[in-house]
């Protein structure tokens, strides 16, 4: 069980009932375990941080970033956040909203090899 901060669960909802189109098209493509019979979840609080993608059998988080992602300010927050999940052991993968809008079958294929090569190392 990963670090969960339980005052972010409102926020946390809020933001599954307000999702990009790019997250609305990702999770249409995550849920109900279309990829390897992996759970992932929507817009899950871990340590301080809500995630837009979480699939703990593979310890992978995946963000779609929007255009505040790109300013120097958001490139650090996001080199911070990603060095604490990666801490937990959590792997993550960025998208930009144009590759998710552009290119889903693309992301999905990636987001299918990453899975399968984090279950692969964890195998005995």
């Amino acid at each position: 069980m990963k670090p969960y901060n339980k005052n972010l669960k409102q926020a946390s909802h809020d933001l599954r009932n307000n999702m990009t189109d790019a997250e609305k098209l990702l999770w249409s493509r995550l849920r109900n375990k279309q990829i390897l019979g992996l759970q992932f979840y929507r817009q899950k609080p871990i340590l301080n941080y809500i995630v837009d993608f979480y699939c703990p059998a593979a310890n992978l988080v995946i963000e779609c970033d929007g255009s505040q992602h790109f300013t120097q300010e958001g490139l650090e927050a996001d080199r911070i956040r990603d060095e604490a999940l990666a801490q937990l052991g959590l792997k993550v993968l960025r998208f930009d909203n144009g590759q998710v809008m552009g290119r889903i079958d693309d992301v999905v294929e990636e987001v299918y090899q990453c899975c399968l090569d984090r279950l692969a190392d964890e195998s005995p």
